[in-house]
Formats: C-alpha cells, structure tokens, sequence
C-alpha cells in the first residue's frame, strides 16, 4: 500500500471538500442582463453545457440538494446566470461566502425565439469575458455525445479570452465502462494543446454519484 505524502495530500483535500459541500447551499439571485449581476466578491466557478447535458442535477448532487438548482426536460429552460452559495453568510463585508457556483444558461438547441437565445448567448459570453472572480469555467459534455461543434465553438471562445476550463463527462453511468475510459482519452488528446484548458478530464453521474469527490476538491483547491 501507497501512503506516500501525495497521496495523503490528497486524501485530505477528498475528504475536506466533501465536509465543505456537505453545508446548506442556497439560490441567491437570478442574472438576466448584466447590469443584474452582483458585485465582485469570492471566487465564482461556472456551469456550462449544452441545453439538457445535466447542469442542474449535476450542481443538486455536488451539494447533496435534490431541489436547489432547477431541472427541466426542456431543453433551454435555464435561461439567466443562476447564483448558488453556501448558507450562512450575511453578506457584510468580511463576511462573504468562499465561492459561489454560476449555473449558466444551456447553449446549442433551446426551445425559444432565435432572438431570445441570441440574448442569452451576448450575455453569457459577455459575463465569461469580464468577470474577474471567475476561476474556472467546467464544460459539461455528456459521455454519450463526447464533443460536438457547438461545444468546441465554445472552447474557442474561452481560449480567446484566457478563461481557464475544464472538462466534465456527464452521465457516464450511460456508457459502457470500455467506452467511458476510451472517451475520457479521446477527449484529453483534443483538448491538451488548448492554451486555456486545464488537462485533467473529469468522469462523473449525478444519479450514481460517481466523480462528484472529485469535482469537489477541484472546486474547493481553487479558493
């Protein structure tokens, strides 16, 4: 057995980052335009993902709430920059939440008026640009899909303005083991000369809570 110092190291950020998300999360404020978002405080990490990929249910079994954050089966319901942080803090100065988790509106396909998604996209794609807080921007992709042209537009974008993301497989309680692993290579080699991608591929279900350690501690090392 390996009790090296790394792997000590990393079994405490494991378990660390499970008792942070173990607290009460709560839904702060909606975003429609920017003009609507809050000041600049703690460190933000995003949501994004193609329309029905699994943010909302991905972000309910990170902090162990069924209900906080809203799912749909129609795809583009989530339509505003949705705010989420751990409960307990009075927004006093000195007193503000270590992180907050942005839940982003669902690009590609979304039952509205073209206008209206165009909307969505300045405003998203504004907000990716100019928020100083945000940390990290982790893309959802679901394990089934892999990666498609809207979501290598969007890696695009995030490249060309400097704004560090990481990859997530999304339901891969969907696939095959064989299938996931080769997937999870497949997607790592697309990615690693991208200048803004940050190379470790995570694997995750929000119905089997598979990954969601892992994602937590990703989140908890930024802040």
């Amino acid at each position: 057995m390996n009790n090296s110092p790394e792997n000590d190291s990393e079994a405490e950020l494991l378990a660390r980052a499970r008792q942070f998300f173990a607290k009460p999360w709560i839904f702060v404020i909606g975003v429609p335009t920017m003009s609507f978002l809050p000041p600049e405080g703690p460190v933000e990490v995003a949501f994004a993902g193609r329309s029905n990929v699994g943010k909302s249910s991905l972000i309910n079994a990170l902090v162990n709430q069924k209900g906080l954050a809203r799912t749909s089966n129609t795809p583009g319901r989530t339509q505003e920059l949705n705010y989420f942080v751990p409960d307990g803090f009075s927004g006093n100065e000195g007193d503000l939440p270590p992180v907050a988790i942005v839940d982003m509106p669902g690009y590609g396909f979304a039952k509205a008026p073209k206008a209206q998604v165009a909307k969505w996209t300045r405003m998203v794609f504004s907000y990716l640009r100019g928020r100083a807080t945000l940390r990290r921007v982790f893309v959802l992709i679901d394990a089934r899909h892999g990666l498609k042209t809207n979501d290598l537009d969007v890696l695009n974008m995030l490249d060309t303005a400097a704004v560090s993301y990481q990859i997530v497989l999304t339901k891969a309680d969907k696939i095959k083991t064989q299938a996931l692993e080769n997937l999870q290579h497949t997607t790592r080699q697309q990615i690693i000369k991208r200048p803004a991608s940050y190379p470790v591929v995570l694997v995750t279900s929000s119905q089997k809570h598979n990954g969601l350690d892992e994602l937590r501690a990703e989140i908890l090392s930024l802040f």
